[in-house]
């Protein structure tokens, strides 16, 4: 780490002189608003701008952001560009910008020296998109690991096919009670996703049927739709932590030798399977719960000859007829 850039950073200095309750600190305040899935890498990114500014003597909740200026920011500006990825390091600078905002809305900081501390730029990057979608065969073989009759087979094809039809995240699916699922319709209330947002989606026609089935083996017990599994197939009705499902996937993946992949991965074929099906941007964004169609575009692997194909529907007034 470049200690230099923090010389001036003296811990002492950005350490709380006392504890805050938990509605007047900023970091607080801005994490209990976020989503179950993006509070754990929110946390993680404050407590690393927190321990690079103090020599890891603060984290996210030790730290007095109010006492942040314009040199520490742009500091940490610097040492992220160094130490990430582009796109990584500008998530960590969206949670720094945000924590200020909240230590400013908290009456801890003035205008000015809000204004002047998150006056700093993204971090330019050419967007590449990680991970990759998986082919009709590798989803075959996926679900082809969960052919048994088995509760754990059950619960689990049920779950690779709800991600693949709905495109939900994996901390949105942990969350789903038995109640925001009507099978009849295929509707799905996703409650308080991504930034706090709820949406509707809806499973497909051909996956309901394993959605039934696992319906048939949980029960129609209130609590979380898919729920853990213990030794000798007996069901127990606790929520599953978001890890579980990637572990699961892991599982899987390994059992048919495929290429290793990510939950997300699911959610990205979802979204470039319905762009290559043709469906607009602006429906695959609501359905994905994106806050832009920009991030939506990002799954779009279409390539030059569907734009060639498009501007071909124009239809335009022939000048010279016999041309």
């Amino acid at each position: 780490m470049p200690l230099s850039l923090l010389d001036d950073c003296h811990p002492e200095n950005l350490k709380l002189a006392y504890p805050l309750p938990l509605t007047r600190h900023p970091a607080a305040v801005y994490i209990s608003g976020l989503g179950f899935g993006s509070q754990r890498t929110i946390r993680y990114s404050l407590n690393r701008i927190a321990a690079l500014l103090t020599n890891n003597e603060c984290d996210a909740h030790t730290i007095d952001w109010s006492k942040l200026r314009y040199h520490h920011t742009a500091a940490i500006r610097v040492i992220l560009i160094q130490s990430f990825a582009a796109v990584t390091a500008n998530k960590m600078l969206s949670a720094l910008r945000r924590v200020l905002l909240e230590a400013y809305r908290l009456n801890l900081m003035t205008a000015t020296d809000y204004n002047k501390a998150v006056d700093f730029p993204n971090i330019p990057a050419d967007w590449e998109p990680r991970g990759r979608s998986l082919a009709r065969s590798e989803i075959a073989a996926l679900l082809a690991t969960c052919c048994s009759s088995s509760p754990i087979d059950i619960r689990d094809a049920a779950i690779v096919v709800m991600l693949l039809g709905t495109g939900l995240r994996r901390s949105e699916l942990v969350n789903l009670e038995l109640k925001d699922l009507n099978l009849n319709t295929g509707e799905i209330l996703v409650r308080k996703g991504k930034r706090g947002k709820s949406r509707r989606v809806y499973l497909p026609t051909e996956a309901r049927s394993y959605a039934w089935r696992w319906l048939e083996v949980r029960g129609d017990e209130p609590g979380p739709l898919f729920c853990r599994i213990r030794r000798g197939g007996h069901l127990h009705l606790g929520r599953l932590h978001s890890d579980a499902i990637w572990r699961m996937l892991q599982h899987r993946a390994k059992l048919t030798q495929l290429e290793s992949f990510s939950p997300h991965d699911l959610r990205r074929t979802f979204c470039s399977d319905l762009l290559d099906a043709g469906i607009d941007i602006v429906t695959v964004q609501k359905l994905a719960g994106h806050s832009s169609p920009a991030t939506t575009a990002k799954y779009d692997r279409r390539g030059e000859d569907v734009k060639q194909l498009a501007v071909e529907r124009l239809s335009i007034p022939r000048q010279y007829p016999n041309t």
